[in-house]
């Protein structure tokens, strides 16, 4: 890790180094507020050594007695993803491109948070605050920042154009491991209102998706001053409690999709809302189990014919698994469900303008007659052709072309 104290002076020669383009950086430093400091990673060729050794050595369990991915990832499948995260796969490439996008970090409430941080070049670019989820990170988001930041290079117009800025969540990727309890949904909406106000900005929207969805619609509910209107992928809005009759075929669909996932595929949400301790023992220890848990949710999460590599590529999954086992992030990252638990399938109504892009293999698609009722000033809405709860992941394309469509609505109110 290589970071430096930023100041005022520097940021022409910041900007000026990323392939990214840069103009009017907001006033960011205040006397008495902690820094801002541009931030770079470099893994340690002993931590990548070590990484190829634990693979090599892995021990592994006799295969499935199912058919398909019903008991987790199937042996000849993760077999064939570690074989290539051994002996194909490059991490240094996925540095050195992350490494081309602006980070920096910056300590709230005691805890350093890191961010990337990407200014557009055109006049009145509208900021964008984007927060993953798990088992995501800020590697979603690489292949979307470009086309945001220059959408005249990437088939939009000049007023398409955004600031992008995208934190990691405490305890994922390169932000703090939270050492006690309280780094909830609502700590860190609180932190990211914060952020903001320290980055200059006084009109801004934010999108989220999973986890992220959760900090969005908080911060919404929280409205910091500068917040203008909020656009999500995983909303939630069931009613509670939920109606017995009388709904629709769509509602209907939303109900069953609830109770399936409370009975195939919720296992991992109880194993890390109370034992996170005991799953991030596995793996911090074992590169496979990581990348197994990982895996497993790329495939279930995706839209993909069967297989995750029909969705996402080996190196994009790898990417991201890769930066849980460097950083060594699978507890601290797994204790959001515990800070959150019990968690809720409606999180209340929010008054700001509100936008949903649900895509048509998320976990849950959710009707639009629910989200009118939690959502009053529900702006836009918009059901993608393809993708899945990994939308920015998936479909970049896709993703920015939601957002653009989006923010012209949120502009306009």
């Amino acid at each position: 890790m290589n970071t430096a104290t930023i100041t005022r002076r520097d940021l022409v020669v910041v900007g000026a180094a990323s392939s990214l383009a840069f103009s009017a950086w907001p006033t960011w430093a205040r006397a008495a507020e902690p820094a801002i400091t541009p931030f770079t990673y470099r893994a340690p060729d002993a931590a990548l050594t070590d990484l190829k050794r634990r693979l090599a050595q892995t021990r592994w369990p006799e295969a499935e007695t199912g058919a398909g991915w019903s008991q987790g990832a199937p042996l000849v499948n993760l077999r064939a993803l570690v074989d290539y995260w051994q002996n194909g796969y490059d991490w240094r490439r996925c540095e050195a491109a992350l490494g081309r996008i602006p980070q920096f970090r910056t300590t709230i409430d005691g805890l350093g948070i890191h961010f990337i941080h990407a200014r557009s070049k055109h006049a009145n670019a509208l900021p964008i605050l984007m927060t993953h989820g798990w088992p995501g990170s800020v590697i979603e988001f690489m292949e979307i920042v470009a086309p945001l930041t220059d959408p005249t290079a990437h088939g939009g117009r000049a007023e398409d154009a955004f600031h992008f800025i995208a934190p990691s969540l405490p305890g994922f990727g390169f932000s703090d491991k939270p050492s006690a309890r309280g780094w909830n949904a609502d700590h860190i909406a609180r932190a990211w209102g914060e952020l903001m106000r320290r980055l200059g900005y006084t009109r801004y929207i934010a999108q989220g998706g999973d986890w992220g969805a959760v900090v969005t619609t908080k911060l919404a509910q929280q409205r910091p001053p500068g917040l203008a209107a909020i656009h999500l992928t995983f909303p939630q809005v069931m009613p509670d409690p939920v109606p017995t009759t009388g709904l629709s075929p769509v509602e209907q669909r939303y109900v069953d999709q609830m109770k399936r996932f409370q009975t195939d595929g919720f296992g991992y949400f109880l194993l890390q809302a109370t034992r996170p301790q005991t799953v991030g023992y596995a793996l911090a220890d074992s590169p496979v189990a990581q990348a197994g848990w990982l895996y497993g949710q790329f495939q279930a999460w995706t839209d993909n014919t069967g297989l995750p590599e029909s969705a996402l590529t080996r190196d994009q999954m790898l990417d991201d698994i890769t930066l849980y086992w460097l950083t060594n992030t699978s507890a601290s990252s797994a204790r959001i469900y515990l800070e959150n638990f019990p968690s809720k399938s409606n999180l209340g109504r929010v008054d700001l303008p509100v936008g949903c892009s649900i895509f048509p293999h998320e976990i849950f698609q959710p009707p639009r007659s629910w989200a009118e009722r939690t959502f009053p000033r529900l702006i836009y809405w918009n059901e993608p052709a393809r993708g899945g709860h990994f939308a920015a992941f998936e479909e970049p394309g896709l993703f920015v072309e939601e957002m653009r469509a989006f923010a012209r609505k949120a502009r306009a109110v």
